[in-house]
C-alpha cells in the first residue's frame, strides 16, 4: 500500500509523462508536493521503486519510468517495460499455455575494485575484492569494464545511491557531461560529472549539497565512464 505522498508523487509522474512524454525533474516534484528539499523526493522516489511502480534509467536525464500503476490510477503499466532475467542453473517449472515469455539475457562477471566516493573524495581504488554478475548488453562497447561500490549521496539526482554498485568502461577521455571515475593528483578517486572548462576541468556533483570542483586539467585523469548501474535491496 502507498503512503499519500507516494500516491500523490505517482500521480503527478504519470500526468506528466502523459502530458509531455517525459517525467517532471526533481525540482518539478518538490514544487508539486509542495516539499521543502529534494531529499524528501529522493526518499519517495526510493519507495515507489522499492514497491516496483516505477524504475530508474541509468544515465539518462530524467532517468524515470513508470512500470505499473495502482488500481486508483488506473491499474495498466504505461510504459513499454518487459521483464528481463540474467541466465542461471536453477530449474523453472513449465509456463502456462497462455504466458507470456521472458527474455534471458546473457550474464558476465566483472570485477568490484572497491569503492568510489559520490561525495567527498576517498583514496583511489584498490585491488579487487569480489565480482558482480551484470547483464552481457551493459559492457557490450569498446574496451575493458570493472564495477565500484559508490560511497556517499553527492549523485543521488542522477539516480546513483551510496551502496550501488556502477559498471565503468576503461577510457582515458570523456566528453561534456560524462559521469566518469576521475583520478585527483594520483591519489583521490571519485565519481563526478565532467567538464571542460578550457584548461581546467570541473567536476560536477549531483546534488547541489556538494560544490563543483574545478581543478588544473593535468591534476585531473579520466580513469573511465559509467555505463550501467546495478542496485540491490
Amino acid at each position: 500500500m502507498l503512503t499519500k505522498k507516494q500516491l500523490d508523487l505517482l500521480k503527478y509522474i504519470n500526468k506528466c509523462v502523459q502530458r509531455d512524454g517525459v517525467p517532471p525533474s526533481f525540482d518539478e516534484m518538490k514544487e508539486a508536493l509542495n516539499l521543502r528539499s529534494k531529499s524528501g523526493i529522493h526518499r519517495l522516489i526510493t519507495a515507489l521503486e522499492e514497491r516496483g511502480f516505477i524504475r530508474r534509467l541509468a544515465h539518462r536525464a530524467r532517468a524515470l519510468e513508470i512500470v505499473k500503476l495502482p488500481e486508483s490510477l488506473g491499474g495498466t503499466p504505461i510504459s513499454g517495460f518487459n521483464p528481463r532475467v540474467i541466465d542461471g542453473d536453477r530449474p523453472t517449472a513449465a509456463q502456462p499455455a497462455n504466458a507470456h515469455p521472458i527474455e534471458a539475457v546473457h550474464a558476465l562477471e566483472l570485477p568490484v575494485m572497491g569503492q568510489i566516493a559520490a561525495g567527498v573524495p576517498i583514496e583511489a581504488i584498490q585491488n579487487a575484492s569480489h565480482n558482480v554478475a551484470v547483464p552481457g548488453a551493459m559492457v557490450s562497447g569498446p574496451g575493458e569494464h570493472y564495477a565500484l561500490e559508490v560511497k556517499g549521496d553527492s549523485m543521488i539526482d542522477a539516480g546513483i545511491n551510496d551502496g550501488d554498485i556502477v559498471v565503468i568502461r576503461e577510457t582515458s577521455v570523456a566528453d561534456n557531461g560524462d559521469i566518469i571515475v576521475a583520478l585527483i593528483e594520483d591519489q583521490e578517486a571519485t565519481l563526478k560529472r565532467f567538464f571542460r572548462r578550457g584548461g581546467a576541468i570541473a567536476l560536477e556533483a549531483a546534488n547541489p549539497a556538494y560544490e563543483t570542483r574545478v581543478l588544473p586539467g593535468d591534476k585531473v585523469k579520466v580513469q573511465g565512464r559509467l555505463v550501467g548501474l546495478i542496485r540491490t535491496y
